[in-house]
């Protein structure tokens, strides 16, 4: 209250008194119900609490490594440009699904890596979901060259409420009709992901049960093929392994 209304110190300790006495006197009604089973929701409470803030926590550890282990996709790019010899360019489009805006998917710099190739024409999407119910269309998509016009290699930011539904396919063909570097054959692109296998270490970070709480929640996650609306018959899963 004090950060976003802007308002005196003694209005808000009013408020938050009067408050605390309404809770206090609920809260002391019922205490003498938990020995008579009050304690079966306070158990179950504590456990939901205990499993999202370690899911919370281990995604911003997660996340956080996996940025570093990724780089900057502005220096990956830099280098696809020095690289000697030249990285081969084959026919077609490929799409690589990032998690993050300014990093560089595993799934790509995996395939110059291993295979030395790139596709000619190469989209970089990067799906933000937003706090709010919906995104308007003509604020969704953000697109950027990169900085070179000539490399075929085009960043497409795509944001989306929590009720939107995050269809890829659709996100191209709407970038595609406000101008990509390249013109995209939407119909036959491949599409890249990067499946992250998480590893537990002794790193500080997290408790070990906490590590292994989240390691179990987070195979429980929506088979991003499905949830994205990719076609399974064009799409690529390339594995990679994360410590944390």
């Amino acid at each position: 209250m004090r950060s976003r209304t802007r308002r005196p110190l003694w209005q808000i300790l009013t408020a938050a008194v009067a408050f605390l006495i309404v809770d206090l006197g609920f809260l002391s009604a019922n205490l003498t119900k938990i020995l008579d089973g009050g304690w079966i929701p306070i158990l179950v409470g504590i456990g939901v609490f205990s499993v999202l803030m370690t899911w919370q926590r281990g995604r911003c550890v997660v996340t956080g490594k996996r940025e570093q282990l990724e780089g900057r996709l502005q220096d990956f790019v830099s280098e696809l440009h020095q690289h000697t010899p030249p990285v081969h360019r084959v026919s077609g489009t490929a799409v690589f699904l990032s998690s993050g805006a300014t990093t560089t998917p595993l799934a790509m710099s995996a395939n110059v890596e291993h295979n030395h190739t790139l596709h000619e024409h190469v989209v970089i999407l990067c799906i933000e979901t937003l706090p709010i119910p919906h995104v308007a269309p003509e604020a969704r998509l953000q697109i950027s060259d990169l900085g070179f016009r000539d490399d075929g290699i085009s960043h497409v930011t795509a944001r989306f409420g929590f009720e939107d539904d995050p269809n890829v396919p659709q996100v191209l063909r709407d970038a595609n009709d406000r101008g990509l570097e390249a013109p995209l054959e939407v119909d036959e692109a491949s599409y890249f992901l990067s499946k992250i296998e998480l590893l537990r270490t002794n790193t500080p970070g997290m408790s070990p049960w906490r590590k292994r709480l989240f390691q179990a929640t987070s195979q429980l996650t929506t088979d991003p093929v499905q949830y994205f609306g990719l076609p399974r018959e064009r799409t690529v899963l390339m594995g990679s392994h994360l410590e944390f």
